[in-house]
């Protein structure tokens, strides 16, 4: 894996690692990539500018770091959740919820991912990519033991991250107030099951 960051071997130096990470994220998420110089970043995080040297040699660096801590701490969320399926259907459903309760906990999170695309394409389309092929090891899965249809599985992962990242955007980024994922979730689970098209 490429080394993005100098991790520290204190707990002094993690906790200043965690106030530059907090303090780009803050910014970042209010003033956008390219706005946002290391300057800004120490002044935030009340560190010496030569000390954000320390752990990164540049801004890149810093913002390939935050996309790695975010794709690790998705996964992470869902996968704790998805450890009480008994099923692949049981897995999407509670998958979804923990997805949108991560987002409507870090709402930072979609602006900061997304601006990938307009900072380095590849950064985006690497996300993604690696995202789908761990997801499509688990419909693959599902598949061999009879609980999802015989489709493509890489089309498959991809309709269901679009389905996952849209509904996030219009019930957590779009409607603010605090709506109840759990009807959300489960008019979701009845369209994927029941598909869009009436039968013959």
């Amino acid at each position: 894996m490429e080394q993005f960051v100098n991790q520290p071997k204190t707990k002094r130096g993690q906790k200043t690692l965690e106030n530059i990470v907090r303090a780009a994220e803050e910014l970042f998420f209010e003033k956008g990539y390219h706005a946002t110089s290391i300057i800004d970043i120490t002044n935030e995080a009340d560190i010496a500018l030569g000390t954000f040297y320390i752990y990164f040699k540049d801004k890149y660096s810093l913002y390939k770091y935050l996309l790695m801590i975010y794709s690790h701490d998705i996964r992470k969320a869902i996968s704790v959740d998805i450890k009480k399926s008994h099923s692949r259907y049981e897995a999407e459903k509670i998958g979804l919820r923990a997805f949108l309760q991560y987002i409507r906990d870090n709402k930072h999170v979609y602006n900061i991912i997304w601006e990938s695309l307009y900072i380095d394409k590849n950064l985006f389309v690497e996300y993604y990519e690696n995202f789908a092929q761990r997801y499509i090891k688990g419909l693959v899965d599902a598949q061999g033991k009879g609980e999802v249809v015989d489709v493509d599985p890489m089309i498959l992962s991809y309709f269901l991250m679009g389905v996952s990242n849209f509904i996030g955007l219009k019930y957590v980024m779009f409607d603010e107030e605090n709506e109840d994922f759990d009807q959300v979730v489960d008019k979701v689970m009845e369209i994927l099951e029941a598909g869009m098209f009436l039968k013959k």
